[in-house]
């Protein structure tokens, strides 16, 4: 027995020369013979196909699934309604730490699709109920300037979803559920369709001009528009609010879970928040990298890369709520220091 999960897509990404590595407890695609950079590029300037299929799906369904999921959950699930999308978080009931960030489909009035980061998945479906349905389908993330241009051609319905809306959808007879949703700062939506249909969607897809990409620029990619990663921006001893993600947090509920450690941390105010730095010269700063202030260590880094469209390295630090922007900041990479500044999140603003 293999000790990775794989792809409904995977003799595709293999067929591509795509490398292949482990993720979340998959083996997914890290990047194709073009390379990362172009892949992103490609979404920023074009269009791209991610296979996401490793995302969990919890299915919470049942006239209280509503009820169940707004007091797992940080956000108003009552802000939204069928056929949207929201983003919220699940937090540890005793520190408020974000257990996982997670985007609710809200398929129809009794239907939710619950979508977990990969290696989470129990961890939620152990608070929501529910049964999973990750092995039953691929996830299609069609992304970038030009995607639901290109999508058109090859699944109009689908390139019609909105943003942060959500439908169940027909490609050429096959049920499909789509939502506006991605996680590359570019427009773009996911498309959850069953396994025995996956491989022919993605050709269809790739036939119509849109570029596969993998998940390292899906990483680059998301750190450019600044959104945070479970494990690096969210996890053990990271909350909602120090994260910068207060707005995630519905405070006019009346009872969610871990709001009493989060309310007393709103009171005191945040020890650290998350914040950009910008380095000089392409060599990136790296994930747990030390933040040095005039000599001392004050922050510390949670992701690291080279921004493929800004051409310099670029951070998200986890660093003193005081913090100015345009402060001098020096982090140490393996004893080396790369001198950058604090700067505004996103780093690369929707065009």
């Amino acid at each position: 027995m293999s000790e990775f999960e794989y792809s409904p897509l995977d003799a595709v990404h293999r067929a591509l020369d795509a490398k292949m590595v482990p993720f979340g407890g998959w083996e997914m695609p890290l990047s194709y013979p073009i390379g990362t950079i172009d892949e992103h590029l490609a979404c920023r300037n074009d269009a791209v196909v991610f296979d996401v299929s490793h995302l969990g799906t919890v299915r919470v369904e049942g006239a209280d699934a509503d009820e169940r999921l707004q007091f797992a959950f940080t956000n108003d699930l009552y802000k939204i309604a069928p056929g949207r999308a929201q983003y919220t978080h699940l937090l540890d009931e005793v520190d408020a730490s974000v257990l996982d960030d997670i985007i609710i489909w809200w398929v129809d009035d009794e239907t939710f699709d619950v979508m977990p980061n990969a290696s989470n998945t129990d961890r939620v479906r152990a608070a929501i109920g529910g049964h999973e349905t990750t092995h039953n389908r691929a996830v299609l993330a069609v992304q970038g300037q030009r995607a639901k241009e290109k999508l058109a051609t090859v699944f109009p319905d689908a390139a019609a979803v909105g943003r942060f809306k959500v439908a169940r959808l027909e490609w050429e007879g096959t049920p499909c559920v789509v939502a506006g949703t991605g996680y590359t700062g570019e427009a773009g939506v996911e498309i959850a369709v069953p396994n025995a249909a996956a491989t022919d969607l993605w050709t269809a897809i790739s036939d119509a001009g849109i570029t596969p990409a993998g998940l390292g620029a899906r990483d680059t990619l998301r750190l450019e528009a600044g959104l945070p990663l479970h494990g690096h921006e969210l996890g053990a001893g990271i909350t909602s609010l120090q994260a910068g993600l207060g707005w995630v947090v519905a405070w006019s509920k009346d009872e969610f879970r871990g709001r009493e450690a989060l309310d007393a941390e709103r009171a005191a105010g945040p020890a650290r928040v998350l914040m950009g730095i910008a380095t000089d010269g392409r060599r990136p700063p790296r994930a747990d990298c030390a933040v040095f202030v005039a000599d001392h260590p004050v922050g510390v880094v949670t992701s690291g890369n080279f921004s493929p469209v800004l051409g310099h390295g670029i951070a998200l630090a986890l660093m003193p709520p005081d913090t100015e922007v345009g402060t001098e900041v020096v982090v140490d990479v393996r004893g080396t220091g790369l001198v950058g500044r604090m700067v505004p999140t996103p780093f690369v603003p929707k065009k």
